[in-house]
């Protein structure tokens, strides 16, 4: 008979593989990673094993420098799904990094009526506990 507690599952915790490790990797060691093709030159946004701009298989990782501009965003108030619901208000964002990709993310330390379109962010690292992954998450920019 198992003594184990039902878990209630979690839906903002990435499933890493052999190829995205690297990224989760790095994250936990506080550096964004982004993949840039060798063929075209073109850096992408979230890690493909192969370039979504003229499709070569020649891609590498690259460290981003973590610099970003706000594209968009929407405040959202309700969310059931663990732990989401905890986290209510939050802003889910789109940024656009200094090095060229779109990339999802959650804006943090800023708040609503502060966001701008364009406003310059940074990448920062949440990582709840322990044994969680790091998730990017941005931020404004100081002065």
């Amino acid at each position: 008979m198992s003594t184990d507690l039902p878990t209630t599952p979690r839906f903002d915790l990435p499933e890493a593989d052999a190829f995205t490790r690297p990224y989760w990797d790095a994250a936990a060691e506080g550096r964004l990673l982004i993949r840039r093709c060798g063929a075209c030159g073109a850096a992408h946004h979230y890690p493909r094993e192969f370039c979504p701009h003229c499709w070569s298989e020649d891609v590498t990782w690259e460290r981003a420098s973590g610099r970003a501009t706000l594209y968009t965003w929407s405040v959202v108030h309700r969310n059931d799904l663990p732990p989401f619901g905890g986290r209510v208000p939050y802003v889910a964002a789109v940024v656009d990094l200094a090095e060229g990709p779109r990339m999802m993310t959650e804006i943090v330390d800023c708040e609503e009526d502060a966001l701008r379109i364009g406003m310059a962010v940074e990448v920062r690292f949440r990582r709840e506990a322990v044994d969680e992954a790091a998730v990017a998450v941005f931020r404004p920019v100081d002065g």
